[in-house]
């Protein structure tokens, strides 16, 4: 593969299909992420994140073409992420990563953009003084 792009260069949709697959694996049995994936989505939610990762990285742009602009913070604004949920996936996709021979340099783009990412994607702070959550 020679077109320049980091989609290329990790081994195309096989790498991202390992590391969705990694992730996965990890929410299956977390006790904070694993309720907010409903068992007739979870393969939706894969194909999901696959089709963005491998776009955001240079691959194919099918996600853009089947479900429009990513438009990540509204998409999830249905599900309470908090510090906590934050923390959850990205140590679930981090160990996904190391799951994956990828070159350290491409490691520490995927580590920064995935950090980058969890951290916008919170919009709950916590318990409210209604024993409720507090949206952002």
């Amino acid at each position: 593969m020679t077109d320049g792009s980091v989609f290329a260069a990790v081994g195309g949709h096989a790498t991202f299909v390992a590391l969705v697959d990694a992730f996965y694996e990890g929410v299956a049995t977390d006790p904070v992420l694993r309720p907010m994936y409903p068992d007739d989505e979870l393969d939706g939610a894969k194909w999901r994140l696959t089709a963005f990762l491998e776009q955001y990285w240079g691959g194919p742009t099918t996600y853009s073409e089947e479900r429009g602009h990513p438009r990540l913070r509204m998409r999830h604004q249905a599900f309470p992420v908090d510090d906590v949920a934050r923390d959850r996936w990205l140590t679930h996709m981090t160990a996904a990563l190391d799951s994956l021979d990828l070159a350290p340099l491409h490691r520490e783009a995927f580590v920064d953009y995935f950090d980058r990412a969890a951290h916008a994607m919170v919009n709950t702070i916590g318990d409210d003084d209604r024993g409720g959550r507090t949206l952002l």
